[in-house]
């Protein structure tokens, strides 16, 4: 195991515990302001904007696991009609673009929390509000990561099986 193999299995564990503890803190903190405001006719002032920002680590986190496991969306309309070194040279040009489209996302990411620092705004708790926005650059960064991972995987299969053939 090489690695960015073993760097990316730590990151998955990372990710799996961090979903599901995320998920679990949204369903509690929605599941107490609704027992609060409909029992007690209060709530807590700052949990809604806590769950706004678990839904969107929840998304990203998710997206990133999502390009990990290749459960991505995908348009695989030439990999019908092409098989074997074909399909690889598409997934590796597929990957290609992925890489390119996420690298992009994550420098527009990047500025866009750079930004949001320069404005001094403040969330829930007096959090700055670029913090929990932190996430954006890191998932697009990591999916980068990940793409130009299998883009390399893909051209070393490629490689191996023209040698194979000779």
């Amino acid at each position: 195991m090489n690695l960015w193999d073993k760097l990316d299995t730590k990151i998955s564990r990372l990710e799996t515990a961090l979903v599901t503890i995320l998920l679990a803190l949204m369903i509690l903190m929605a599941f107490s302001q609704i027992v609060l405001r409909n029992f007690f006719s209060s709530g807590i002032d700052w949990s809604d904007a806590l769950v706004r920002y678990l839904v969107v680590w929840v998304t990203f986190v998710g997206a990133a696991i999502a390009t990990r496991e290749g459960k991505h969306i995908t348009f695989d309309l030439l990999s019908r009609w092409l098989t074997g070194t074909g399909t690889m040279a598409i997934q590796a040009l597929s990957n290609f673009f992925s890489a390119v489209i996420c690298s992009l996302l994550t420098v527009a990411a990047a500025k866009f929390i750079w930004f949001e620092a320069q404005m001094g705004s403040t969330t829930f708790l007096n959090l700055p509000v670029w913090v929990p926005e932190l996430i954006m650059p890191i998932a697009f960064g990591l999916m980068t990561l990940r793409f130009l991972m299998g883009m390399i995987e893909c051209g070393i299969r490629i490689v191996e099986s023209g040698k194979k053939k000779k």
